[in-house]
């Protein structure tokens, strides 16, 4: 682990950020139910010695302020860094069995949203006791990331009206990374999350005279065939785009021999761009209604445009390298890491100001993966990320030089 000055301060307080990350962890909450969660940490920060704490922004969102040394120039002194992490945890039945499991029967923190809020606990703490830069330090703990769209929700509720900045960063554990190991790139992050629904109306009859009928479910087969050309011969290959139908319900499971009047398909759509995303959108909705008549049915498709695409502004993806390079060493920073097809809700933050999102290693091969029941954060890198929040304030806004 590195040998440097915020990460030895951070070290010393491990097992006191490792209690609190365990207590979230035992007590999870969804989107816009974080109320305990964001009571620790409101307490927490003020603890810490943060100058303001701010609660109920965003509905159950926090922020916090800490102001660097006394004494900057105006210009300096008016300079301010955005931090985030998100608090909010998953409907997921945990199957672990460790004392801190989660006491809610149906939640738990299986993306590790406790270890990025414990992590910016931590880098409150510090940046709080040492002051080591001039400007402002905005703490931004947000609710509601796994599919509330909370960071919109903080937005409209006047985030970087009330809480300027001049640039926003977060960071999310990849276990597929190991420890120690940061990664980011100059561009796209993660894909933009649609959600597709498909409604085909057929005519209902008996299973043993189809000719009678109009078959919803044959139709919703073709329709999920042909949907996959939709990428193969569409999107072009220096592109990327996924196609996914992961949903089909039609008729009843015990009517054997009637066939349903109507069928729906569920899935999701993501992309990088734009121009693709606009471009599946209008094919797939004509292709839907078009299979459909071929048929004799009729189908129309919902497209709901849920979180945009993850793209870092260039010049912060750099910054944020250069700053994890200083910390970790270059040979553990991944400055080209693959973009995902998942989605993050910190994409309206990135629209609004330009910033970076990192993943910070927590695990490596064998390690168990987001969003499964078994997962837990790896309290090993609590330091480190803390250490990585609070280096990227205080080398933005590092004191000017006499």
């Amino acid at each position: 682990m590195p040998a440097h000055g915020a990460y030895q301060r951070l070290a010393g307080w491990h097992g006191e950020l490792t209690a609190f990350r365990r207590d979230l962890h035992a007590h999870p909450e969804l989107g816009f139910e974080e109320k305990r969660t964001a009571a620790r940490v409101a307490e927490a920060l003020r603890v810490a010695g943060v100058d303001e704490v701010h609660e109920g922004v965003g509905r159950t969102g926090v922020v916090g302020i800490v102001r660097g040394r006394a004494g900057a120039s105006s210009r300096e002194s008016s300079r301010a860094i955005g931090l985030r992490a998100d608090m909010d945890a998953l409907p997921i039945v945990e199957e672990n069995d460790f004392a801190w499991r989660s006491a809610k029967r149906g939640l738990m923190h299986g993306c590790g949203h406790d270890g990025h809020t414990t992590m910016l606990v931590g880098a409150a703490r510090y940046l709080a006791a040492t002051r080591a830069f001039e400007g402002s330090a905005v703490l931004i703990f947000q609710p509601g990331e796994e599919g509330f769209a909370g960071a919109k929700a903080m937005i409209d509720d006047g985030l970087f009206e009330r809480f300027p900045v001049d640039s926003v960063y977060a960071m999310h554990n990849w276990p597929a990374l190991p420890v120690g190991t940061v990664g980011v790139n100059p561009g796209p992050m993660m894909a933009a999350a649609d959600r597709i629904e498909i409604i085909v109306q057929g005519r209902g009859g008996h299973g043993a005279h189809p000719y009678l009928a109009i078959d919803p479910v044959l139709v919703a087969a073709h329709i999920i065939t042909a949907a996959q050309s939709l990428v193969s011969r569409n999107v072009s290959p220096i592109d990327n785009a996924v196609v996914s139908l992961c949903s089909v319900h039609a008729g009843e499971p015990t009517a054997f021999a009637v066939i349903p009047r109507e069928a729906r398909i569920v899935g999701t759509v993501r992309s990088f761009r734009r121009e693709v995303q606009d471009m599946i959108e209008e094919r797939l909705g004509r292709l839907v209604e078009s299979v459909a008549l071929g048929f004799g049915a009729t189908a129309r498709l919902k497209y709901l445009r849920s979180y945009p695409a993850t793209i870092n502004s260039e010049r912060e993806a750099v910054f944020a390298a250069d700053t994890a390079a200083a910390l970790v060493g270059e040979q553990h920073v991944v400055r080209n890491l693959p973009p995902s097809m998942g989605a993050e809700d910190f994409s309206f933050m990135l629209q609004v100001k330009p910033g970076a999102y990192l993943r910070l290693g927590q695990g490596g091969e064998g390690s168990c993966f987001l969003h499964n029941s078994r997962y837990d954060f790896n309290d090993e890198v609590l330091p480190l990320g803390a250490a990585l929040f609070a280096s990227l304030v205080e080398r933005s806004l590092a004191p000017a030089q006499p």
